[in-house]
């Protein structure tokens, strides 16, 4: 848990139980992006994807996504839910920030800076070799904070994505495995 000196914000990791709370976050991002009709899941498939579970190894492993809550007086404010990536050049582990959010009425007082600035300590700690993360490009102030928060904004890399029946489409093609 962290408390910013700044302002009365403290920094936590999600559990299940949050998964309410920051799910109405994620539908409140939804928003803003002018997305909420692709918002097809629900708090409690994300509270499942919070949990910590048993490998059939019996060794505990990660959730399947992470997430820092920003809280202010004990109201869930904003987010950064991760998950780890790989890169095969660099052959190490990475975390991939799926999202960032802070409610308007808590910008500027640094609780986005604070959340990234979290991820970053998260990656030292577990040895990864980079954060990584996509963003619209129409958010120009988003680009702007990241940029000033030491990212580079790839242009020459496009995000490619297939979902719903495209999927079975795409798998359609594979070859039967030996």
């Amino acid at each position: 848990m962290t408390q910013l000196a700044t302002s009365p914000v403290t920094l936590r990791s999600a559990t299940p139980a949050d998964a309410p709370a920051l799910f109405g976050l994620i539908y409140e991002l939804a928003e803003y992006e002018k997305l909420t009709h692709e918002v097809t899941g629900s708090a409690e498939e994300l509270a499942a994807h919070l949990a910590s579970h048993t490998h059939p190894n019996g060794s505990i492993q990660r959730p399947l996504v992470e997430a820092i809550l920003a809280e202010v007086e004990d109201n869930v404010v904003g987010f950064a839910l991760f998950f780890n990536n790989y890169s095969t050049f660099l052959t190490r582990s990475g975390l991939y920030l799926e999202d960032l959010f802070v409610q308007p009425s808590y910008r500027g007082l640094g609780i986005g800076k604070a959340l990234l600035s979290h991820l970053g300590k998260i990656a030292l700690e577990r040895g990864y070799g980079r954060v990584e993360w996509s963003v619209l490009d129409w958010n120009e102030p988003a680009i702007g904070f990241y940029q000033r928060m030491g990212a580079d904004v790839l242009t020459e890399w496009h995000t490619c994505r297939v979902t719903g029946e495209a999927i079975a489409r795409l798998a359609a093609h594979a070859p039967t495995a030996k």
